[in-house]
């Protein structure tokens, strides 16, 4: 077990490639969270210069608009990788072999035909906006300080591209398993008890000591 106490790692190709794609899902999710860090920041710079300078933080909503995609999207492959992200989990805990690993392929194929199709319009969506013979490269600012929109519009695909290859690993590892009949595979999330996810953490604290 690592990074997730419901993910398996080997020495395989597909699990190689599991963990090097975890390094920049965690760049992206520590971007995620320095985001909503800087965010609270603002609010409390704006709300101080509020309160005793009667001046508050010029253009605070659209730095808020901006980071906004930074936030919603930017840690969404991290989650989808150990499975926290929303599931069926009452349906999915009922099935078991083949007709588990059939059903979690058929899902991820789906999302991945959404997730594809979504990624090409997001970035045809940010190369709208983007022109470097304008000012700041930017067809489109914010209204308040006119900030340059095209940088929040690049996030949405990045983010999506980088899901995209999450779930194409993941559409590898259902599908192995569901040829070789696998109990165990690696780089998918695994349905686990609350008992067992309880002992996997606890053995993750005490390796942590």
């Amino acid at each position: 077990m690592a990074g997730s106490a419901a993910v398996l790692e080997d020495s395989s190709l597909l699990s190689r490639l599991d963990r090097a794609l975890l390094r920049i899902e965690r760049i992206c999710a520590l971007i995620s969270g320095v985001a909503i860090f800087s965010l609270m920041f603002l609010a409390a710079y704006s709300v101080t210069g509020r309160k005793f300078f009667s001046s508050p933080l010029l253009g605070y909503v659209d730095y808020i608009e901006a980071a906004m995609p930074i936030i919603a999207i930017m840690g969404i492959s991290y989650v989808q990788r150990d499975g926290t992200h929303v599931r069926m989990d009452m349906l999915v805990s009922s099935l078991k072999g083949r007709l588990l690993w059939l059903f979690e392929l058929f899902s991820i194929i789906l999302i991945l035909l959404l997730m594809v199709a979504l990624t090409w319009g997001a970035w045809e969506h940010f190369e709208r906006s983007f022109d470097c013979a304008r000012p700041l490269c930017s067809r489109d600012s914010s209204i308040d300080i006119s900030l340059p929109i095209w940088p929040s519009k690049l996030v949405v695909p990045v983010a999506f591209g980088v899901l995209v290859l999450r779930l194409c690993l993941q559409a590898v590892g259902y599908g192995r398993a569901l040829v070789l009949g696998l109990e165990n595979p690696v780089a998918v999330p695994l349905n686990i008890s609350v008992a067992e996810q309880a002992k996997l953490e606890a053995r993750a604290l005490e390796g942590a000591d």
